[in-house]
């Protein structure tokens, strides 16, 4: 299902999405009429329209079209905002200045999917701090990664400072139980903000470099739809599939309660 401004999406209306891929998105999780952070998610829509069409999204607009997408959903369901302006042209994107506001609800998976393993790649986003809708560069080092044999891809600075994931953020545990966030350009997921406000476990940002990988203890994944997610391999470094650690991050997470729609 899918709407555009609150009304049922046509083809024409998704051509210049289509065409252009210029715009800026936001994925939640709702559970039974909840979703864990959507106060954040709404920041990230308003934050992002700013820099990527310079004007201020009603944020009370957006939320009456998620609601109104959402009614009458129970269960379990994944909800995806996407902001983009049908009207843009290719020549003149400076002139885009009507964001239109996607809903699209699609089924959920598991909030903890099973372990991953990642293959690293020197590579920066642009504009990282912008969750965008220029996902070719992340899915082709996707690809990569899995033509190599592994899951998903993992991201490095060229300075070697490891970053975050394709689509997620990436986090570890040290030896001593805290959970360390690598400092470097990434995208503020709302899951990692959620945990990070959490007052257990101990949690820093620091550099992570590939010389300390192994000496991590445990490595997890973390974004909307998965929650917290094990990191069983990166590269040539394994990590245990079970750590007290991530048991209680996930179990600190799903009670953090959702804000209803």
């Amino acid at each position: 299902m899918a709407e555009l401004n609150g009304k049922p999406v046509t083809l024409d209306d998704l051509q210049s999405l289509a065409l252009t891929n210029y715009g800026h998105f936001t994925t939640m999780r709702m559970e039974d009429g909840t979703i864990r952070g959507l106060s954040l998610h709404l920041d990230r829509l308003v934050r992002d329209c700013r820099i990527v069409f310079g004007v201020e999204l009603d944020r009370d607009r957006t939320l009456h079209y998620i609601r109104k997408a959402a009614e009458g959903v129970t269960g379990v369901a994944g909800i995806r905002v996407t902001v983009f302006d049908p009207a843009l042209d290719l020549t003149r994107p400076s002139a885009a200045k009507d964001p239109h506001i996607l809903v699209n609800l699609r089924p959920a998976g598991a909030l903890t999917p099973p372990p991953l393993t990642a293959k690293t790649f020197t590579f920066t986003r642009d504009n990282a701090e912008v969750k965008h809708v220029g996902l070719h560069p992340q899915l082709k080092l996707r690809r990569d990664a899995q033509l190599a044999g592994f899951d998903d891809a993992v991201f490095a600075e060229p300075d070697g400072r490891v970053s975050e994931g394709a689509t997620w953020n990436l986090g570890f545990v040290d030896q001593q139980g805290t959970v360390v966030w690598p400092d470097a350009p990434v995208l503020p997921g709302t899951t990692m903000l959620l945990l990070q406000s959490l007052d257990a476990p101990k949690q820093i940002t620091a550099p992570v470099r590939p010389a300390d990988i192994p000496a991590m203890a445990a490595a997890f994944a973390t974004n909307a739809s998965i929650g917290v997610r094990t990191v069983s391999a990166l590269d040539d470094v394994r990590f245990p599939q079970d750590h007290p650690v991530l048991a209680a991050l996930r179990d600190a997470y799903t009670g953090i309660p959702g804000e209803g729609l």
